[in-house]
């Protein structure tokens, strides 16, 4: 029979919803403590430049949009000159003109002038458009959609997207493969596209792209090398990882039959290569890729170089995936000593704190837990020094920290940590915010584990109303609450069918989030059993022990 203690959860009470960053190269089956880490990582879409016909753009002493002459060429139409794009200096004015107007969007979205920016991609659509309307469907008209549409991700807003990459794809679909500039626009609709998820659409426009490079250049020239990463991107997001592989080792081919083995311009399909592979499960094999790397930049830079650094950080992750947790630390130790002894980062560096978060994991994970104690406390001291002692941010280290005190029992000081921590965000975001009830819920644990049972069930039944107000009832972070809750009135002797209820709903949220085979239920099915069990409900005791066996034979291998 299980024992009602046994049914507290750890100290730190992980679920998929929550904010909160874990290391992905371990499994919650591998540690009971893992270090947590709000990670904000927006990155920029990659921007092309596109000659185009004719566009609006607005001068630097007018707001009002106003109509670029193109410059003509002896007496011929701008109509008629839509037809003849192939001209050269034709289409390097248009570039330039081009540039004009993405620099001035982007310029005034850094300057916070969006609305300005809004107007100006509205006044060059409206223009583009009645072109369209009137007839004009070449090469141009597609091109300067596109920059509309490379203009409003710029701005963040990708509501019009799907539209503008529709009417872009009826035009390019009518236009020969020779035709100029369809292999960058095709290139750009794709990145549009999986930056939507839309990786079917992606990942045909793709392949029209490369395959228009290949005709036009040959199938071993180093302009295929992009075509190909994104080409790749695409079969991997779409399901494929064994053709994104291929195709991923065909860049890297190209690159060493025209520049060496041991040129820099491998670094980035090789570190796409082993982040693929990584994914996959192949852990083994993304080590060769992350350790080519390595001696990349140890050959162009020295041993001591920060890239060095930064090459070993990501073949650390490789060995921790496949288990050699040991070898990962010193890999870790080693690149954060060269790190800091180069200044390649900023103390305070958000991807600096990172490694430091992820090493000392690491740490906690093969038994040195006061070494990774000290590299969280010295994240917290940086923090605070560069940002305040008040500051939210804040709240993660102290979280983490407290995660550490937890695994050693020193649950005092955690406690004084976490509730120092919920200070700092209840100034912040209030004291009824969802994201305080991660905290809120490891000061309810860390409590019971002092015996403190009372006060620890006050704050989960808080943590749950909070959660089912901004979640629902019948969400997973109300589940993990639930959980928790059930736990701490077990330890109390609460009326054993007002639990069995509570465990019942943590039952029924699993089985909607993970499907009722799965692996997750199998904890709460023994909680369940030991609950009907001392109810002496038979019946329904035979059901459940059923339900349990069934799991435990199909997850034998991972119990």
């Amino acid at each position: 029979m299980v024992s009602s203690t046994s049914l507290l959860p750890p100290a730190n009470l992980l679920t998929n919803w929550a904010l909160f960053r874990s290391q992905p190269g371990l499994s919650s089956r591998d540690s009971s403590w893992q270090c947590l880490c709000f990670r904000n990582q927006k990155r920029k879409p990659k921007l092309y430049l596109i000659p185009a016909r004719h566009f609006y753009t607005s001068s630097s002493s007018e707001t009002a949009p106003m109509r670029l002459k193109t410059l003509a060429t002896s007496g011929v139409s701008e109509i008629q000159r839509s037809t003849q794009s192939n001209s050269v200096n034709g289409m390097k004015e248009f570039e330039m003109e081009l540039q004009e107007l993405f620099n001035e969007v982007k310029s005034m979205v850094k300057t916070g002038k969006e609305r300005d920016a809004m107007e100006l991609l509205r006044a060059n659509y409206v223009a583009v458009k009645e072109e369209i309307d009137s007839g004009l469907q070449g090469i141009e008209q597609a091109a300067l959609l596109d920059i509309i549409a490379l203009g409003y991700m710029a701005l963040g807003d990708l509501k019009p997207l799907p539209a503008l990459l529709h009417m872009i794809n009826k035009i390019v679909d009518k236009l020969k493969d020779s035709e100029p500039l369809l292999d960058s626009v095709l290139m750009h609709v794709g990145s549009m596209y999986s930056s939507l998820g839309m990786f079917e659409n992606a990942l045909l426009t793709h392949q029209r792209a490369v395959s228009i490079l290949e005709n036009r250049y040959g199938e071993c020239d180093t302009l295929l090398v992009t075509p190909l990463l994104a080409l790749a991107k695409s079969f991997g997001s779409h399901g494929k990882a064994t053709k994104a592989i291929g195709v991923y080792e065909r860049a890297v081919s190209i690159l060493e039959q025209n520049r060496g083995c041991e040129s820099e311009d491998l670094v980035v399909p090789l570190f796409a290569l082993g982040k693929l592979l990584l994914r996959e499960g192949k852990a083994d094999e993304a080590e060769i890729p992350f350790t080519r790397i390595l001696n990349i930049y140890k050959k162009a830079y020295g041993e001591k170089d920060g890239r060095v650094g930064m090459a070993m950080c990501s073949l650390a992750n490789a060995k921790c995936t496949k288990g050699d947790a040991d070898g990962a630390v010193d890999l870790y130790k080693k690149a954060l000593r060269i790190i800091k002894d180069s200044n390649y980062m900023a103390i305070d560096d958000a991807i600096l704190e990172n490694m430091r978060i992820d090493l000392a994991e690491l740490l906690h994970f093969v038994g040195r837990g006061s070494e990774g104690r000290e590299l969280l406390e010295e994240c917290l001291l940086i923090n605070e020094r560069y940002r305040g002692k008040n500051h939210p941010s804040m709240a993660t280290h102290l979280v983490n920290l407290a995660a550490s005190y937890s695994r050693s029992k020193n649950h005092v000081e955690a406690e004084r940590l976490l509730r120092t921590c919920l200070n700092i965000m209840e100034k912040s975001v209030g004291s009824e915010d969802q994201s305080i009830t991660f905290p809120m819920l490891n000061l309810a644990v860390t409590l019971s584990q002092l015996n403190r049972d009372e006060e620890a069930e006050e704050v989960a039944l808080k943590v749950l109303r909070i959660r089912e107000k901004a979640f629902g009832k019948e969400s997973l972070p109300v589940g993990e609450a639930l959980d928790c809750l059930v736990s701490i009135q077990a330890r109390l002797g609460r009326e054993d069918g007002e639990v069995l209820g509570l465990l019942k709903r943590v039952l029924m949220i699993q089985e909607r989030e993970f499907g009722s085979t799965a692996e997750e239920l199998i904890i709460t099915l023994q909680k369940i059993l030991h609950f009907l069990e001392k109810l002496e409900m038979k019946d329904d005791k035979f059901k459940f022990r059923r339900r349990l066996a069934l799991l435990r034979e199909r997850y034998k291998q991972s119990l």
